[in-house]
């Protein structure tokens, strides 16, 4: 079979056209995709969050039993600004053997694979159904992932593996990292700044938490198990952002950070959480006893979990099977196959383009990497013909 390169390509640059960012509705999108998928005379079902501008989508391709494989990737991309592109990033730009677009790689390329195969999967006499799985939200955290998954088991037909198309230069996934973001605000006391003693600093306490992350990293990395399969080795922590103070000369009434604690499993967390935890109460008392109405407020955002994938799960068979290679290797960001096999569905992580140019100023996918990904899928849709 001649493979769909062309014919992805055309549709990659459908997809990078819409600025699919988190929290915003991706219905547009969905629908862009539910009418390829009718086009080629495949049923689905939705899954709509809360206010019904986002949806999941579950299909599945052949006959409606239980079994099979689902192909899974979500719809959202990270935002631009800030960026220095020199590329329209919502135009698919082809320059020699790249295409450029945000979400090219990470991970609309996996996507318009997958779209680009289902005519012919649905002319096919499948004995194993081929299911696509659409999550909505996964940069924040995975946020679409659960509902996905529960939908997929309450509605069926449940699939035996899933395969998350993340950027893995097609190289099968057996781990990756879990974590929890946090979104923590130092509710200070403003006052005139000539006179630091009659406020309380917001900024000041932040930075003091700051450091004390810094160091509770270091620790982490230091203890770090020389055996680990992840790099790097331990958990590890981030602040992303800064938010507070009204102007220089007024003692900073409020700070906002937003970090991230990344865990290697099966770590759930408790050891630094608790010390975190322990850090906050102390300063929140110091903070009130010069002020009752100063305090330190933490939301937790998200809390995705790790993957750790056993070499004789449905997953890994069916990927050494299809690839002849055993899936060992682990990677440190996080995915939506930690939430499905939370679920108790049987996932891996593989896909065509490399996670190092994810997220960047002119985002790109290899065209040859497209081609890798197009032979998988047709290797997975001899796969399907073949029977249990």
């Amino acid at each position: 079979m001649t493979l769909p390169v062309e014919d992805t390509i055309a549709i990659l640059a459908d997809l990078v056209a819409f600025p699919t960012f988190p929290g915003q509705p991706n219905l547009d999108f969905v629908g862009h995709v539910c009418a390829l998928l009718e086009r080629a005379g495949v049923t689905y079902t939705l899954d709509h969050d809360e206010s019904g501008q986002r949806a999941n989508l579950f299909a599945t391709i052949g006959p409606a039993v239980d079994g099979g494989v689902a192909l899974s990737g979500h719809t959202d991309v990270v935002p631009v600004e800030g960026q220095a592109w020199t590329l329209p990033p919502f135009r698919l730009t082809r320059r020699r053997d790249r295409l450029h677009g945000r979400g090219a790689v990470d991970m609309k390329g996996f996507l318009a694979c997958v779209l680009a195969m289902v005519p012919r999967m649905a002319a096919l006499p499948l004995q194993r159904p081929i299911h696509l799985a659409l999550s909505y939200d996964e940069e924040p955290g995975s946020l679409g992932a659960p509902g996905l998954a529960r939908h997929i088991l309450a509605t069926g037909p449940v699939p035996a593996a899933v395969i998350v198309g993340e950027p893995t230069r097609m190289v099968p996934v057996a781990g990756h990292k879990g974590g929890i973001e946090f979104q923590t605000t130092f509710r200070g006391v403003a006052g005139h700044s000539s006179d630091p003693a009659r406020g309380v600093s917001a900024i000041h306490h932040a930075a003091g938490f700051i450091t004390f992350l810094q160091e509770l990293a270091a620790r982490m990395a230091a203890e770090a198990p020389a055996d680990s399969p992840f790099r790097p080795p331990c958990n590890t922590i981030n602040v992303g952002t800064i938010h507070g103070g009204a102007g220089r000369s007024i003692i900073a009434e409020d700070c906002t950070l937003d970090w991230e604690l990344r865990l290697t499993p099966p770590d759930d967390g408790a050891w630094a959480l608790s010390r975190i935890t322990a850090w906050l109460d102390a300063t929140r008392a110091r903070m009130r006893a010069r002020d009752p109405r100063a305090g330190i407020e933490t939301l937790t955002v998200s809390h995705y979990p790790g993957l750790a994938v056993a070499p004789d799960s449905p997953a890994a068979r069916l990927v050494a099977e299809l690839t002849g290679m055993t899936p060992r290797a682990t990677v440190p960001f996080g995915t939506d196959a930690g939430c499905f096999q939370r679920a108790g569905l049987s996932a891996i992580v593989m896909g065509p383009g490399d996670i190092a140019e994810a997220h960047r100023p002119d985002e790109f996918i290899e065209i040859d990497q497209i081609a890798a990904c197009l032979a998988f899928l047709d290797r997975l849709c001899v796969w399907a013909c073949t029977g249990a």
